[in-house]
C-alpha cells in the first residue's frame, strides 16, 4: 500500500496512514488503553489539564458554547485517525474511542478544565462496545445542555473502503463470518441517521493522507470561527462528483488546455495555463458571477449555523481549466473578505 494512502481505522499505524490502535488519544500524543479515559485525564493533568483558574482564576465558568467541541465519526477505513491526528495539529485536545455513553462527561470534564481543553474532540467508532445508533440524540442532548458540537463524519465509497482492508488483509469489524461488503453494509445502516446529521460531510475516496490531513488543519485551524470558510476544490468529472460539494461548477465549457502540446504537461496551477484558460472568452465573467454569488449567500450561511462551504469546479480531468478557475475563484473570494482556500482533488491522478 503506498504511504500516502488511507488505511482502515482498525489498522495501527505511523504518520503515513489514517488507522490507529484502539484507545483513547490525549492531546499530549499518549495513547491508552480503552476505557482508561480516567489515566488519559492524569496524564493530561500532569501538562496542566484540568487547573481551576486556568483562565484566570477561580470565578464562575464560562458559557458551555465557549469550549469548542467536535465529534469525530464515519465509516471504518474513511480516515477518521487522520482527522484526529489533524485536529491535534491544531491544537485540539483529543479522545481516541470513546464510548457514547460517556459523550455528555466528556464534554463536561472539558467545559470544567477551561483553557487546557477548550478546543476537544471526540473520535466515536463502531468498534466501541457502547456505541449506539443514537449519536443524534446524543449531540441533541449535548445542545440542550448548552452546548455546541460540530460532528464531522468521514465516508469512501464502497469499493474503495474494500480495497483499503484488502491492502492491509483486516476484516471489518462487522464483517463477522461474511464478507467485507457485509461489514461494510451493517456499518452504513448504524450510521445512516448521523451521516445526515452531520455539520461536515468529508468523502476520502479520492484522498490521500496528506490532503486528509490538511483539509482539517485548513478547516478547524486557531480562527474567527464565526466567519464561514469556503473551500474551492477542483476536480475532474471523470473520476466523478464530489459529494460533500454545496455548489457545482462546470468548467467545461471552456477550450481544453490539453489539446494545446505545449500546455498538456503542465497544470492550471502554472502561469501559462492559468492565463490561458482565464484569457478564454467568458472565463473572467464566470469566476466574477460565482464569487459575487458566494458573496452574497455567505452572510446567510453563517446565520443558519454552516460554517464550511464546499464550491467544487470541474472540468474532463481536473487538471487545467478547473485548476486555474478554482485558484482565481478562491483569490477573488478572499479580496471579498471570505476565508477561502483551493484544494486540487484529482491533481497528479492522471
Amino acid at each position: 500500500m503506498p504511504r500516502d494512502a488511507i488505511a482502515p481505522d482498525s489498522q495501527p499505524s505511523g504518520d503515513a496512514t489514517a488507522g490507529a490502535a484502539e484507545g483513547a488519544r490525549t492531546g499530549s500524543g499518549d495513547e491508552v488503553v480503552t476505557g482508561s479515559l480516567g489515566e488519559a485525564f492524569r496524564r493530561g493533568s500532569e501538562e496542566g489539564f484540568g487547573r481551576v483558574g486556568e483562565d484566570g482564576g477561580e470565578g464562575e465558568l464560562p458559557e458551555r458554547n465557549t469550549t469548542d467541541l467536535v465529534i469525530v465519526t464515519g465509516v471504518s477505513g474513511g480516515g477518521r485517525s487522520t482527522v484526529a491526528r489533524a485536529l491535534e495539529n491544531v491544537g485540539y485536545y483529543v479522545v481516541d474511542n470513546l464510548p457514547q455513553a460517556l459523550l455528555l462527561d466528556m464534554a463536561e470534564l472539558a467545559h470544567a478544565a477551561r483553557g487546557a481543553a477548550r478546543r476537544t474532540a471526540m473520535v466515536l467508532d463502531v468498534r466501541s462496545h457502547a456505541f449506539s445508533t443514537d449519536l443524534p440524540g446524543a449531540v441533541k442532548s449535548l445542545r440542550e445542555r448548552g452546548f455546541n458540537p460540530r460532528m464531522v463524519f468521514v465516508d469512501a465509497d464502497d469499493e474503495v473502503l474494500i480495497r483499503r482492508f484488502e491492502s492491509v488483509r483486516r476484516s471489518h469489524p462487522l464483517q463477522g463470518g461474511g464478507r467485507l461488503s457485509d461489514g461494510i453494509a451493517a456499518e452504513r445502516k448504524l450510521l445512516q441517521e448521523a451521516r445526515e446529521q452531520a455539520d461536515v460531510l468529508i468523502d476520502t475516496s479520492h484522498l490521500n493522507v496528506n490532503q486528509l490531513r490538511g483539509r482539517i488543519e485548513e478547516m478547524f485551524g486557531e480562527e474567527d470561527t464565526t466567519q464561514i470558510r469556503v473551500t474551492v476544490l477542483s476536480f475532474g468529472f471523470k473520476y466523478g462528483l464530489p459529494p460533500d460539494a454545496d455548489f457545482v461548477l462546470d468548467a467545461r465549457f471552456l477550450p481544453n488546455p490539453y489539446w494545446v502540446p505545449e500546455l498538456r504537461e503542465h497544470t492550471g496551477k502554472e502561469t501559462d495555463v492559468s492565463r490561458y484558460v482565464l484569457g478564454q472568452r467568458g472565463a473572467i465573467t464566470f469566476v466574477e458571477t460565482y464569487a459575487r454569488l458566494i458573496n452574497a449567500t455567505a452572510p446567510g450561511f453563517e446565520r443558519e449555523g454552516k460554517r464550511y462551504l464546499t464550491i467544487a469546479v470541474g472540468c474532463t480531468g481536473g487538471k487545467h481549466r478547473s485548476v486555474a478557475i478554482a485558484e482565481e475563484l478562491a483569490r477573488r473570494l478572499r479580496d471579498m473578505r471570505l476565508s477561502a482556500s483551493p484544494q486540487h482533488r484529482d491533481l497528479g491522478r492522471e
